[in-house]
């Protein structure tokens, strides 16, 4: 989960078995108290459905899906799409991070926050 700049507000590393939606709801739960003041979330289609209903029931949250538009052809930039995603690009230019080192799902996410709180550093 980040924020609007593609800074990380939380991470949660689970196994490959566990599908988008379902690891979505693992990260939204824990964020509800670190982030109170949080009203809307965007979200890919992929989270599109039940999550959404989910979100809304249990955490008061509005999940809005960015969607690409049926009659565009080829590629077009959507606002707000693509910022977890440039987020990910950033941390992969880590070499501990390129590739999947780590024994442990805590490790990895250790790591993860490691290059990013350097990448945030570097920015100061």
């Amino acid at each position: 989960m980040v924020d609007t700049l593609g800074l990380i507000l939380k991470i949660k590393v689970h196994k490959a078995s566990i599908q988008d939606r379902d690891g979505a709801k693992l990260v939204l739960k824990g964020s509800r108290k670190l982030l109170p003041r949080l009203a809307l979330v965007w979200v890919d289609a992929a989270y599109a459905g039940k999550l959404v209903l989910w979100a809304k029931r249990y955490l008061h949250w509005t999940l809005e899906v960015v969607r690409r538009a049926d009659d565009v052809r080829g590629f077009k930039i959507l606002p707000k799409r693509w910022i977890v995603e440039r987020t990910f690009g950033w941390i992969g230019r880590y070499r501990r991070s390129s590739k999947d080192y780590e024994q442990r799902m805590e490790h990895s996410e250790a790591i993860i926050l490691l290059s990013m709180s350097h990448l945030m550093v570097r920015r100061l």
